[in-house]
């Protein structure tokens, strides 16, 4: 094209989640000589708020006070207008609540291509979407997976055409595999309480039923007092969890820093990385822990399965037997040389395959592709 993609972005929030997240670092990664991006956002207020508005990007609220309300209605047809007074090419709904609200009137009342997002496995906030949202696939012009496995489970399960699917997985900038030094190293693990000598692991997760924290937790009361454990992010379930720590007396050796925002990749400094999820979509904390060379423990969920191979780029246990747990993290700490091919095997993977230049350039080949046809109807109104 002779011109730059005028492309819409709909995001619900701001908050601090791994589809928020991937839209961000998504916006982050376009060239702005080739992309000239709009951002629609339902909800006002969150922690990566910040970082659109450092990029310059116009950000439209749609004020909505749920899927189906007739003001709803109003402000679909709001947001029709503004899309046609742009002359958007695509419109891009990364998430459930967007794929829902925005897919009739984009369908109905422009000629914009779209864009839906699959970025979850079978866990969607609340089961009444799921049928619902089976709609916006329908109209979609493309439907987005960030996994291999979730683009299988949308041809199989959700039926929709092979041809439609997109498979574009999470990515991580260049950043993701700097390290800092190890005194600098030391300095935090200390921050977080962590004796000399002992094992660090690490688990970097919205606190929610889900990610299962409750496995970790039981997995450590099952270890020695030489295993510390940090807990990285914030949720519903905290109260529980750190309730849970002192009544199986390991509150000693288990630190809950909450949610953390940091511009360094915070698996570096674990020792070891978890993620115990009932269910995952493509988790970005795996491929994070990967890219910092670090051994990952995962169940065998979802997304988790097209990066986590058995003893190649990880180990997987059981999602319900915490002795599994304790015993993979056991097997790490008493072999240095595992942790350490583990470790190096993961890094390449994401490397190769998960690095932001691999997947934008994959990425803007389909916007490239949808916008020819957008393009094409322009010309027929002028």
């Amino acid at each position: 094209m002779n011109r730059r993609i005028r492309l819409a972005f709909c995001i619900d929030s701001f908050a601090i989640g791994g589809t928020e997240l991937n839209a961000l670092r998504t916006a982050e990664a376009l060239d702005p000589t080739r992309i000239d991006l709009h951002v629609f956002h339902l909800q006002t207020h969150g922690p990566l708020r910040a970082r659109y508005e450092r990029l310059g990007v116009p950000l439209t609220h749609v004020p909505i006070p749920n899927l189906y309300s007739p003001r709803t209605a109003l402000q679909g047809m709001r947001l029709a207008r503004t899309l046609n007074r742009l002359r958007i090419d695509i419109v891009h709904a990364h998430d459930i609540y967007t794929n829902i609200f925005t897919a009739p009137w984009v369908r109905i009342l422009t000629g914009c291509a779209l864009i839906t997002s699959r970025r979850w496995w079978y866990e969607a906030p609340r089961p009444a979407l799921v049928s619902v949202n089976r709609w916006s696939y329908r109209l979609a012009h493309r439907v987005l997976a960030n996994s291999s496995g979730v683009a299988n489970l949308l041809a199989r399960e959700e039926r929709v055409a092979k041809s439609k699917i997109a498979e574009i997985p999470n990515f991580l900038d260049e950043s993701a595999f700097l390290t800092v030094t190890d005194s600098q190293r030391d300095v935090q693990r200390q921050a977080w309480g962590t004796a000399n000598g002992s094992m660090l692991i690490g688990i970097v997760a919205r606190l929610s039923p889900v990610k299962n924290h409750a496995l970790l937790l039981r997995a450590m009361a099952q270890l020695d007092a030489n295993y510390y454990l940090v807990i990285i992010g914030d949720g519903p379930t905290r109260t529980e969890l750190e309730q849970l720590a002192r009544e199986l007396r390991i509150q000693a050796r288990v630190h809950f820093a909450g949610e953390v925002v940091s511009p360094l990749n915070l698996h570096q400094y674990f020792d070891v990385s978890v993620l115990c999820s009932r269910s995952e979509g493509f988790p970005n904390s795996v491929i994070e822990a990967m890219a910092a060379a670090r051994p990952v423990v995962a169940t065998p969920v979802g997304g988790v399965l097209d990066v986590v191979k058995q003893d190649a780029t990880g180990l997987l246990v059981s999602e319900e037997d915490p002795t599994s747990l304790a015993g993979a993290l056991r097997r790490l700490r008493e072999d240095a040389l595992l942790r350490k091919r583990i470790g190096v095997a993961g890094q390449e993977l994401v490397r190769l395959n998960y690095h932001r230049e691999t997947v934008i350039n994959k990425l803007m080949l389909l916007y490239e592709q949808l916008a020819q046809r957008s393009e094409h109807r322009l010309e027929c109104y002028e």
